[in-house]
């Protein structure tokens, strides 16, 4: 249903929630569900900051590590349906990594998938989106373990 087109993305998350049964509901759970989510991992990182856990260096890393694969993964799903990021956002990002000397260009290039976000970005970012759960699932494993 979904389409990983600048064009027809909006359009194709519209149609989701129109005419899929019960669409509306597994967007509103998934994005919902998603927020509850993260209040609750500030919670937890309140938690171990007001307890003393970040001398527990291994765990506090491992949980910083989790922290900001969590967020690349909303990142990758907040801009999915749109199918295009605020010009603004797009280009704080692509100047920031354009700066950086030699590898820059190359850089946007492999990010985008191009030169601007585009079909390539979009397929890109659905398939990240997807496995990148799967991957925290066991960095909250390992984490377990450092415990």
């Amino acid at each position: 249903h979904y389409t990983s087109d600048t064009a027809t993305a909006f359009s194709s998350v519209a149609h989701i929630c129109r005419d899929v049964n019960y669409g509306w509901l597994i967007r509103y759970m998934h994005a919902n569900g998603a927020s509850m989510f993260f209040i609750c991992l500030f919670l937890h990182v309140g938690r171990g900051v007001y307890y003393g856990s970040y001398n527990m260096i291994k765990t506090w890393n491992m949980g910083i590590v989790l922290l900001f694969a969590v967020m690349a993964t909303a990142f990758m799903g907040y801009v999915l349906p749109w199918g295009q990021m605020s010009f603004w956002g797009a280009t704080v990002i692509t100047n920031l990594l354009s700066a950086i000397p030699y590898i820059g260009t190359t850089l946007v290039e492999w990010i985008w998938g191009g030169f601007s976000v585009d079909k390539a970005t979009l397929t890109r970012f659905f398939a990240f989106h997807f496995i990148l759960p799967f991957i925290i699932t066991a960095l909250v494993l390992v984490h377990l373990l450092f415990l």
